[in-house]
């Protein structure tokens, strides 16, 4: 579901022009940027493949950065740093954003989501395995995408000084959005 948070973020910045559309795409994919450092530092969370060639194919360990209060901490963090530079409105935004990631990934994840960092206490993991049913998940990714992209375009519309600058730009970002979604289908 990669691309499809990069298409929330494009209705949350239709939402709240204010907030910087990179800082929102950034809010997204927190979890997973913070998630690669943990893995390079020397695997402190990790993946592994479990069926190679099928969308959503790996099983992640992502003990800290993708428990439920792990998730609730960065968000809080990346909301914090965001009210910080533009606001108290401005952080509750990001900080919400970023956590729509746990909650996207809770749909599409197998079983692999605990509830506390380390899945300390032993609970259950969570998990809808939407991935497991391709074509629905690309039905909600792309629903994601046509919905942040409209959303997107008639935000700029709206805002423009001129109609060209908001048929490019909100068609730049409908494109990119559609392009990232075939290559999240394809690889």
């Amino acid at each position: 579901m990669f691309v499809g948070h990069f298409g929330l973020a494009a209705a949350v910045k239709a939402a709240q022009p204010r907030v910087p559309l990179w800082s929102l795409m950034l809010a997204t994919q927190f979890l997973d940027v913070v998630f690669v450092g943990l893995y390079l530092a020397g695997g402190i969370e990790s993946f592994k493949a479990v069926a190679p060639g099928t969308y959503g194919e790996a099983l992640i360990d992502a003990q800290y950065t993708h428990s439920l209060l792990g998730a609730l901490l960065l968000s809080a963090l990346y909301g914090g740093l965001g009210a910080w530079r533009w606001g108290r409105k401005a952080g509750w935004v990001l900080g919400a954003t970023v956590f729509s990631h746990w909650v996207l990934d809770l749909l599409v994840h197998r079983a692999d989501l605990p509830l506390l960092p380390g899945n300390a206490g032993d609970l259950p993991l969570l998990g809808l395995g939407l991935w497991q049913v391709p074509w629905a998940t690309a039905v909600v990714e792309g629903v994601l995408i046509v919905v942040g992209a409209v959303l997107y375009f008639r935000s700029v519309r709206e805002r423009a000084s001129t109609t060209w600058r908001a048929i490019a730009s909100g068609g730049a970002m409908a494109l990119l959005l559609a392009l990232g979604l075939v290559v999240d289908i394809v690889s």
